[in-house]
């Protein structure tokens, strides 16, 4: 019921020893200008208490990213009010999911962004609206998996 992507589409490999750059499990900084979390966009599953969600990055402003990243570990962080991101990561089943428009939302300390979509008519943001039911889940898990097994 979760997917997840390791890094923002940027990403490359050849970042890793760079300077001015690091990825971690929830935080990515490219060459000191580009400035990523990980957080999850939910969708309700139809029909269940159940929640599917895909793991992806977006990327903030720096001004957000070191406001995040000073909230970090305090309580109460989830006070803070969202900040507006770019979607970094394109997933499999829909049509380009780059630089969809988002809002991030802070959880409780040790929990992930949520991520909120603009209310477009993009399938992703219409589904996150919308919630999906348990065929569109299993159509979701047999891209992702076959997507994995061809890398």
């Amino acid at each position: 019921m979760n997917y997840t992507v390791a890094a923002p589409a940027l990403w490359d490999a050849a970042f890793v020893d760079a300077d001015g750059c690091l990825l971690s499990a929830d935080q990515c900084v490219i060459r000191a200008q580009h400035y990523f979390v990980k957080g999850l966009i939910e969708i309700p599953v139809r029909g269940s208490d159940a929640m599917f969600s895909w793991g992806v990055w977006v990327s903030l402003s720096r001004e957000s990213f070191f406001r995040a990243s000073e909230l970090w570990d305090k309580p109460g962080r989830e006070a803070e009010s969202p900040y507006f991101g770019w979607l970094t990561t394109d997933l499999p089943v829909y049509p380009t999911t780059l630089d969809l428009r988002t809002h991030v939302h802070t959880r409780p300390v040790g929990e992930r962004f949520v991520i909120e979509l603009e209310p477009t008519e993009h399938p992703l943001a219409v589904e996150q609206r919308t919630g999906i039911d348990l065929e569109r889940v299993r159509e979701i898990a047999s891209v992702v998996l076959h997507a994995e097994d061809d890398e």
